[in-house]
């Protein structure tokens, strides 16, 4: 009895002086950490690991050399391994808290808090990606290592290792989905298809990836559903990324109007509307006719915002300022269908185009405002029409976007 309170005595002694050693460790790196982000990281996230690993071990060695008589008992067998296996457990904690720790003190220097956050949502996915894996790896490793504690298990370790390849055939085609899956996750995580945070388009919802795991994708769509996918969806199947180059963006708006229009005049009003909002980005605001039957005409206005959010809005003010100026200013310019009696000799006041009249018609050499070309009038337009041409266009290209020296107005 004697000596197991002996033991005992030493191993709560082993386990205080442990902990009074964490703790001076853990403020003198809180002291030193002022100025370092790494050592307030490890004084915050590593702490307690540490603490435990330490302890467990001091506990262990006092076991272990307090019970040197006690050699061949049941009792001292049963409890070092016990010991053992908790020193393995909690350095694996311990190590997959440095190793977390380590991306997080990385992570600092990549901020998303910025206007141009590409680059740093690329660096955090690939980050996130590694530490699920890290962590993964860890586990099993120290599971690994735990059974190999056991007798019964090493006597069984080359059987195991002669059947590998028969057992590494069958696991793979029992998990060939979740090892797709996984095989997925670390594609996109290096591939840059998709980042957290880009703006997505996929199975028709429009949302923003919120967390990308090695297993699945959660979507964040904009009425505040989340849509699960898994990642090999993102490798086998075409979705829209909107921010993958630059989260600036064009969107359209489009209406059905009788041919009476005034297209010039329904032109200046959407340059007009857009130059009082704070959504328009200053880019592209382009308004065309882009079709012509069925005795309607069909307008489109087509405007630029620096990100999805902002276009959204901004399509919904074109269309709602738009409509209300057709249909206050120009009420006869609203689609309808008409039966007309008479004829062109008529004098009937809602004839737009009378008898004798010279009719104006478009200029045939192109000389448009910039609000009527997408494809040229700008800096923009050049560079836009000038990515669609082909290999044999050089000429054409050239002429496209001029010198790079030549001012705009020279050019067109």
């Amino acid at each position: 009895m004697q000596s197991y309170l002996g033991t005992v005595i030493a191993a709560l002694a082993a386990a205080v002086t442990a902990v009074f050693v964490v703790e001076v460790v853990h403020r003198v790196i809180r002291r030193l950490g002022r100025r370092s982000s790494l050592m307030i990281e490890l004084a915050e996230h590593a702490h307690r690991a540490f603490q435990v690993a330490t302890t467990v071990l001091a506990v262990q060695f006092a076991v272990r050399f307090t019970t040197e008589y006690a050699i061949g008992t049941g009792w001292r067998k049963a409890l070092l391994h016990l010991l053992v296996l908790a020193v393995i457990a909690t350095t694996a904690w311990l190590v997959a808290a440095l190793l977390l720790v380590a991306e997080d003190t990385a992570l600092v220097r990549f901020r998303l808090d910025v206007p141009d956050n590409r680059h740093a949502r690329r660096v955090r996915t690939q980050v996130v990606m590694l530490r699920r894996l890290t962590v993964a790896v860890i586990v099993i490793l120290a599971l690994g290592v735990m059974l190999m504690t056991f007798p019964a298990v090493r006597s069984i370790g080359a059987g195991v290792l002669t059947s590998a390849g028969v057992v590494g055939v069958v696991a793979a085609l029992a998990a060939q989905s979740l090892l797709g899956n996984v095989f997925a996750g670390l594609q996109l995580a290096f591939s840059d298809a998709v980042r957290l945070g880009d703006v997505v388009v996929v199975e028709g919802e429009w949302g923003r990836i919120e967390e990308l795991t090695l297993s699945y994708v959660v979507v964040h769509i904009w009425d505040d559903r989340r849509l699960i996918l898994p990642t090999s969806y993102f490798t086998s199947q075409p979705f829209q990324n909107w921010t993958r180059s630059d989260s600036a963006v064009l969107g359209t708006a489009e209406f059905d109007v009788d041919w009476s229009i005034p297209v010039q005049a329904m032109r200046e009003e959407l340059r007009r509307l857009v130059n009082g909002s704070e959504l328009w980005d200053g880019r592209v605001c382009v308004l065309q006719v882009t079709d012509a039957t069925g005795g309607m005409i069909k307008v489109r206005a087509l405007v630029s915002a620096a990100n999805a959010g902002s276009l959204w809005d901004l399509r919904c003010l074109v269309r709602e300022q738009l409509v209300a100026w057709v249909r206050d200013q120009l009420p006869t310019a609203m689609p309808r269908t008409r039966a007309e009696v008479g004829d062109a000799g008529s004098n009937l006041s809602w004839q737009w185009v009378q008898s004798g009249r010279p009719v104006r018609r478009p200029r045939a050499d192109g000389g448009m405002h910039d609000d009527a070309r997408l494809f040229g009038g700008s800096d923009d337009g050049a560079a836009r029409s000038g990515a669609f041409l082909g290999p044999d266009d050089g000429a054409t290209r050239d002429e496209v976007l001029g010198d790079a020296d030549e001012p705009v107005e020279a050019r067109r």
